[in-house]
């Protein structure tokens, strides 16, 4: 009687703890867009320091050239040790003319993420495709020789005489 009620006591117990690893892990990365913040970016009336100064310093800039800047900011969902899977994503792109003012505020979202799937589970590799047993008898009536083809400083093309 008392063995049943403390099994089913520490059950109840555990079952909390247990049940934790399967929720759901919500992350955010990235920057913290306020919407409100970057409705009042106008392009021709802010500028480069504006900019800095309301919303921060970007996540990156352009790689060719430094008038545009990139914020990007991500929802990720996890599910116990599963990979990360975005939910939702925001990139805003402030772009700058060459005197430094804004020329356009732009918003992307999902369609930026880039599904990438492996081909196959094994990695294609250059070179000959060798069994067990050549790896491991394949140098015997080598040793000695400068390479595999059994070249000789005498005779270097490795060819019968």
């Amino acid at each position: 009687m008392i063995l049943g009620r403390s099994l089913v006591i520490a059950g109840a117990l555990a079952l909390p703890l247990l049940s934790g690893g399967c929720t759901a892990v919500r992350d955010r990365q990235g920057f913290l867009i306020d919407d409100t913040l970057v409705s009042a970016i106008q392009p021709g009336v802010d500028n480069r320091d504006s900019v800095m100064a309301s919303i921060g310093r970007p996540s990156f800039t352009g790689e060719f050239t430094p008038n545009d800047w990139y914020y990007v900011s991500r929802n990720t969902k996890n599910m116990a040790f599963n990979s990360l899977k975005p939910e939702s994503q925001t990139i805003l792109h402030v772009r700058f003319d060459q005197a430094g003012n804004v020329a356009a505020v732009e918003r992307k979202g999902m369609e930026q993420v880039a599904s990438i799937s492996p081909s196959g589970d094994k990695t294609p590799t250059l070179g000959r495709r060798r069994s067990l047993w050549a790896e491991l008898f394949g140098n015997i009536g080598a040793v000695g020789s400068a390479t595999p083809g059994g070249s000789t400083p005498d005779n270097p093309d490795g060819r019968p005489n």
